[in-house]
């Protein structure tokens, strides 16, 4: 018989394809954390029948829904039940993103991923993710045994490609821990030998973790590089990991709408400064003072532009650092035109 086991406020959810046994695991493990439950509600999704018969047509509408229902579920349930003691859930609100990389594309895709990205940050995550894996013909058998009228026809196809949508997003979690099990052979339900199996693996899990962080990854270690070739290959791992669309005018487009938000802010700061040198403040302090104010989301903004400078160099074959580097010593020479100096004094 599987004890309790006294662990104070840890977030733990479990991950893992359609019908690998992310519910029944939750229940069972509930009584063994003595910890609240948290289950995803997809039956109230009133596009989901029509998603399954045609994904291209209803993928947008089913995602949005998801979206919105899965964050107004865990702002309310998960910082309550937290409070109380340990949560489990069966499911995360971060892998909402994997079935839109998977299902959405262009403009939807974009416009999916700046809402997830805004709610993703007010909610808190889960300090273990517990992926459960199974190979593929079992999955289906277990699909076909738990006989949903919408998961009758499930293409097999599709189930693949969400397993491997589930793998390269969990290689791109570097600040979760993630434990995979491999539940294929296991039968936790009816084998309480199996059960205990993966309380201990839980439980240690948890247990090593030092400061709620996994070990350091390669791709954070490439960011601490601080060269433009370590980045280039971190974005290159990144967009493999989160399996973003590599389209040339695609990406310009993203560019493009980064530097629009870059001019908005520097907009802001002109007609800041303008207002202060009204209010007395000479042009260098109102200047100064109305930077200071924007400094945090110019930041932002000009992180954002690198960014997608270096993917874009990436899906060209350039090294950016290289080209950069040619470019400024021809620069060094060139004679620049009159309006793009300041006046002699």
């Amino acid at each position: 018989m599987t004890n309790q086991i006294e662990m104070q406020n840890k977030f733990i959810a479990i991950e893992g394809v359609i019908g690998v046994g992310k519910t029944t695991l939750s229940r069972l493990l509930q009584p063994v954390f003595n910890a609240s439950i948290l289950l995803e509600v997809f039956e109230e999704n009133p596009f989901l029948a029509s998603f399954y018969d045609d994904r291209a047509r209803y993928a947008f509408q089913t995602q949005i829904f998801f979206l919105l229902s899965r964050y107004h579920q865990q702002n309310r349930a998960v910082p309550e039940s937290l409070i109380k003691g340990n949560l489990i859930s069966d499911y995360t609100f971060g892998k909402d993103e994997l079935f839109a990389w998977l299902n959405l594309k262009d403009d939807e895709l974009a416009m999916y991923g700046r809402v997830h990205a805004a709610l993703a940050d007010k909610l808190p995550k889960p300090d273990l993710i517990v992926y459960l894996h199974a190979d593929h013909d079992v999955v289906m058998r277990r699909i076909a045994l738990r006989d949903r009228p919408y998961e009758r026809d499930m293409d097999p196809v599709y189930i693949k490609d969400l397993s491997k949508a589930y793998e390269a997003w969990l290689e791109g979690q570097s600040e979760q821990a993630v434990l995979t099990i491999d539940v294929t052979d296991l039968d936790f339900l009816s084998n309480e030998e199996h059960l205990d199996q993966v309380v201990t693996l839980v439980k240690d899990a948890l247990a090593h973790q030092t400061d709620g962080l996994p070990p350091e990854t390669t791709q954070s270690s490439l960011l601490k590089n601080g060269r433009l070739p370590d980045y280039q290959k971190f974005h290159h791992q990144l967009d493999r990991a989160k399996n973003f669309d590599p389209d040339l005018f695609f990406n310009y487009i993203l560019l493009s709408e980064e530097m629009g938000e870059l001019a908005s802010e520097l907009i802001r700061v002109w007609g800041n400064t303008k207002r202060l040198m009204g209010d007395g403040h000479n042009q260098q302090e109102a200047h100064d003072l109305a930077l200071s104010r924007h400094r945090a989301s110019l930041r932002n903004e000009l992180a954002d532009m690198l960014a997608y400078l270096l993917k874009i160099s990436n899906y060209v074959g350039i090294d950016l650092e290289q080209a950069y580097v040619e470019k400024m010593e021809k620069n060094i020479g060139r004679s620049w035109s009159k309006h793009r100096t300041l006046p002699d004094n």
